[in-house]
């Protein structure tokens, strides 16, 4: 048995194909089939069932590949080992962020980040926070930044900062006249909001301790990005809120439309998550500390309540 042919059953079990499995492996597909074979025959079971298409892991291979994965994990972590001992910042690391952070964090500290570890070839996606969460436990990304707490028990969290919600209000609304906003005077029915899947979303549906829209309007608006929100917002169509950052890059006119919250403000926790065997944790740590670092100078709020974004 040999720690190749566990990659292999890995990718095999991804890709529920052979053919794609070898071209990610970079190997020819009777290459990769063999050496699969040799491990079933060791072992005499069946990993895969090749008559199912796609192809599927029988029962007992269900179980073979959750132990492929920790013992590739493992033999991940010598390479970490040696890593941190010779004081080596550098390599391959794929980063996952949700979209609704990605816009305003990745320009604030990527150059940053790249400038301060050349060696780090940093590979980013923008993925929902379920998407992130299952390709952290597939050791398809190293780390991820997505709000928090998620309370998920194989992985851990490591908090980067405090984003305080802010209300997008146009002079036509109710709420327009106040110079403070609470989250008593917040009216879910009037809320412009994003799609369904967004992290954010829950998060202001649990401000306004509603689980659901109460469909008494007589039209109901969703959207996927903040710039259409308050786009509609202008349009007298309600208002919506942005997450701190969002709002930075407002143009002067549209920043007359904003209303903080009185103190604690509202906010969600955005932080690294990463798995808990704790992988690449040199890159994990020097990514937090330079996003820690120039966000630091953005948001000066200290007196928050964190919004959990799950319901």
């Amino acid at each position: 048995m040999t720690i190749t042919q566990l990659k292999y059953v890995l990718a095999v079990a991804e890709f529920q194909n052979f053919t794609k499995a070898a071209k990610r492996s970079f190997v020819t597909q009777p290459t990769l089939s063999m050496q699969i074979q040799k491990l079933e025959d060791e072992l005499d079971i069946k990993i895969f069932d090749r008559a199912k298409k796609p192809i599927e892991l029988t029962s007992v291979g269900k179980k073979i590949v959750q132990q492929a994965r920790s013992i590739v994990n493992e033999a991940n972590r010598m390479q970490d080992v040696v890593d941190q001992e010779k004081g080596f910042i550098g390599g391959e690391f794929k980063l996952g962020i949700i979209p609704t952070i990605m816009p305003t964090l990745l320009p604030m500290f990527l150059k940053t980040f790249s400038n301060r570890y050349p060696k780090v070839q940093l590979k980013i996606e923008e993925l929902t926070t379920e998407e992130i969460i299952e390709k952290l436990q597939e050791n398809h990304l190293d780390a991820a930044i997505a709000a928090t707490p998620l309370g998920h028990e194989k992985l851990k969290e490591r908090a980067l900062y405090y984003e305080p919600f802010v209300g997008y209000i146009p002079p036509s609304h109710r709420l327009s006249e106040k110079k403070k906003i609470s989250s008593a005077d917040l009216d879910i029915d009037d809320i412009l909001l994003l799609e369904d899947g967004h992290c954010f979303r829950d998060g202001v549906i649990n401000l306004c301790k509603t689980a659901k829209l109460s469909g008494t309007d007589t039209f109901q608006l969703e959207s996927g990005s903040f710039e259409t929100l308050v786009k509609l917002s202008n349009e007298g169509l309600g208002m919506t809120l942005l997450p701190y950052l969002h709002t930075m890059d407002l143009s002067e006119e549209y920043k007359k439309n904003l209303r903080y919250f009185e103190e604690p403000s509202p906010a969600r926790e955005v932080s690294l998550l990463y798995h808990d065997s704790e992988l690449k944790k040199q890159i994990v740590t020097a990514l937090h500390d330079v996003i820690r670092g120039v966000v630091k100078g953005a948001i000066a709020f200290q007196d928050v309540k964190i919004i959990s974004p799950t319901k």
